[in-house]
C-alpha cells in the first residue's frame, strides 16, 4: 500500500484491520466486536441471538464462543453446520459478515482447554437445572438459590463442564463494509479459494 491509498480501499490492509478487531474482541470486553449476532438455522427455522467471542485465529481462519449443550441451536447445528456471524462497531464504522462452518465441542480437548480459562462467575451460566429456553411457571434465572448468589466454589462449578460446549466457526469468507461520508467501500474475501473482490456497497 503506497501512502495516497488508503487503507479502505487495499484489500491486504483491510484484512489486517478486521483480524485487529476481531483478536482485540477476545480481550476487550468494551469492544462492539465482542458480541455479535450468530444466524442459524435450517429452511424455516431461522433463528438469532447474541454470543460472546472467545477466540479469534487468523492462521486458522476461525473464532469461537461457548454453549451450553441444552441449547435449540446445538440441534439447529446438528442439522446444519453452516451459520453466520455480524460484527458491527459505531465508532469505527465498520460491519464484517462472517459466513461459516461449526463444530460443537462438548468434553474432548477443546472443551477442557477452554473451561480451564473460563473464569468461577463465567461458570454460573453452565449450572442452571434445566437448558436454555426450558419453560418455566415462574420468572427465573434457573439457578438454585445459593447458586444464584456465586456461594459456591471453583471446585463445585465443576459440575457445569457437563453443559459447556465450545463452538468453532471456521470462516469460509468475510463480508466487510466501511461506512464514509466521501462513498462507502465494500468487499468480499473468500477464504476457502483465497479470492478478493470489491463490491457496490
Amino acid at each position: 500500500m503506497t501512502d495516497t491509498v488508503p487503507y479502505y480501499e487495499d484489500f491486504t490492509e483491510i484484512k489486517k484491520k478486521i483480524w485487529s478487531m476481531l483478536d482485540n474482541a477476545v480481550k476487550d470486553r468494551s469492544s462492539p466486536f465482542r458480541i455479535p449476532v450468530f444466524i442459524c438455522g435450517n429452511q424455516s427455522d431461522f433463528d438469532g441471538r447474541i454470543v460472546v467471542l472467545r477466540k479469534s485465529d487468523q492462521s486458522n481462519n476461525l473464532v469461537q464462543y461457548h454453549s451450553d449443550i441444552r441449547s435449540d441451536k446445538i440441534e439447529k447445528l446438528k442439522a446444519n453446520k453452516n451459520a453466520a456471524l455480524l460484527f458491527y462497531d459505531k465508532d469505527e464504522k465498520i460491519q464484517i459478515r462472517l459466513k461459516v462452518e461449526c463444530t460443537v465441542n462438548h468434553n474432548n480437548d477443546v472443551t477442557k482447554e477452554s473451561w480451564s480459562k473460563t473464569q468461577h462467575i463465567s461458570r454460573k451460566c453452565y449450572l442452571v437445572d434445566n437448558g436454555p429456553g426450558t419453560e418455566s411457571d415462574l420468572p427465573t434465572s434457573g439457578l438454585k438459590p445459593e447458586l444464584d448468589n456465586f456461594d459456591y466454589t471453583k471446585e463445585q462449578s465443576e459440575e457445569g463442564y457437563k453443559n459447556f460446549t465450545v463452538i468453532q466457526c471456521k470462516i469460509k469468507s468475510i463480508e466487510w463494509l466501511y461506512l464514509a461520508a466521501k462513498g462507502h467501500r465494500r468487499a468480499k474475501f473468500n477464504l476457502e479459494n483465497n479470492k478478493n473482490t470489491w463490491l457496490v456497497p
